[in-house]
């Protein structure tokens, strides 16, 4: 009989261990090459050069470890921007809209988190945002408890919820005077976030409180109270899907914030009807005519952040218009 030893035994097999510890995503058990498959797949697949774990992908904030995330700014995709593209194409108005940077939008494909993809319309163009802001209170607020220096209590809790459930100004006033308006920039502006850059445009910021006047402090390059722009808030959705706002402990606290909207408008009255089982963490704000809202959307077909800032008399209507062309691209498997 033949001897086998045991290097020709291993050597028979490299084939097999080297595509096993290659990967970077996640396969169905049926395909290699089908991503997904009738049912929810469960988890990432993530080799480093160290044995294979398995990460779950049902929940936020995902687990994964810090250096197989990639920064937003490196997730630019030339085909999700013809998507998005053609989407604005498609109505006059809005390609008028966009020219006069009246309307801005942005969205992050997160069907494959690891390998995410991002486009964006007048991306870094910083307006007035009425209430979608808060949540960088909701940031601040966070830090704040992080570091001892607002206590955790009941009423400090029930205030951040209504904050950005119910998009209270009462509540958002009286978080925003327990944090300090100080703070608050101070948090955008923190390298480890860089929600506010000054380089690229901005981004978030809240510089006055909801409601009533007791001081203000205008943004460093446009004097904005309240402002974002749509590629500085996918940045925030992005960080948070990780668990990179303050820390995965405080980031669930934030998406347990963010999540069941309490106001079924704009966006989240699309979701109801086309996603009634997603998860959907959304902030949104409405004054005049300018109209914003924002989210990141959760389930089995969906995962992606989409933002829209636009400054027109029939906001509500275009908001919920984009949303469902948005969903629709990026759902579709044609």
């Amino acid at each position: 009989m033949k001897k086998i030893t045991a290097f020709s035994l291993l050597l028979s097999f490299a084939p097999v261990l080297i595509s096993f510890f290659s990967l970077t995503s996640w396969v169905t058990a049926d395909s290699a090459t089908n991503h997904w498959n009738s049912e929810f797949v469960s988890n990432i697949l993530i080799s480093d050069n160290s044995p294979v774990t398995e990460i779950s992908i049902k929940t936020l904030p995902l687990a994964v470890p810090k250096e197989s995330i990639k920064p937003l700014e490196e997730l630019g995709d030339q085909d999700l921007q013809d998507k998005l593209d053609e989407i604005l194409r498609s109505n006059s108005r809005w390609v008028a809209l966009s020219k006069n940077q009246q309307l801005s939008i942005g969205i992050v494909d997160m069907q494959d988190p690891l390998n995410a993809r991002f486009a964006a319309i007048n991306g870094n163009n910083m307006v007035y945002a009425a209430s979608l802001p808060k949540i960088a209170v909701l940031l601040a607020s966070e830090e704040a408890l992080e570091n001892g220096s607002m206590a955790e209590t009941a009423v400090v809790k029930a205030d951040m919820r209504m904050m950005i459930a119910k998009s209270s100004n009462q509540a958002a006033t009286r978080m925003i005077d327990r944090v300090g308006l100080k703070s608050i920039g101070q948090v955008m502006q923190d390298p480890k976030y860089n929600l506010y850059d000054k380089q690229n445009g901005g981004g978030l910021w809240v510089g006055k409180a909801y409601g009533r006047g007791n001081g203000r402090i205008g943004d460093p390059l446009k004097n904005l109270s309240h402002a974002a722009s749509v590629t500085q808030v996918c940045k925030y959705y992005y960080m948070l899907a990780f668990g990179q706002l303050v820390s995965p402990e405080r980031s669930l606290d934030m998406l347990n914030m963010l999540v069941d909207p309490e106001l079924h408008h704009k966006f989240v009255s699309v979701l109801d009807r086309v996603a009634p089982n997603a998860k959907v963490y959304r902030k949104s704000g409405t004054w005049a005519t300018w109209h914003a809202d924002s989210a990141m959307v959760w389930d089995k077909d969906r995962r992606y952040i989409v933002v829209a800032l636009a400054e027109d008399a029939s906001g509500e209507t275009m908001l919920r218009e984009l949303m469902l062309k948005i969903d629709t691209a990026l759902v579709s498997k044609g």
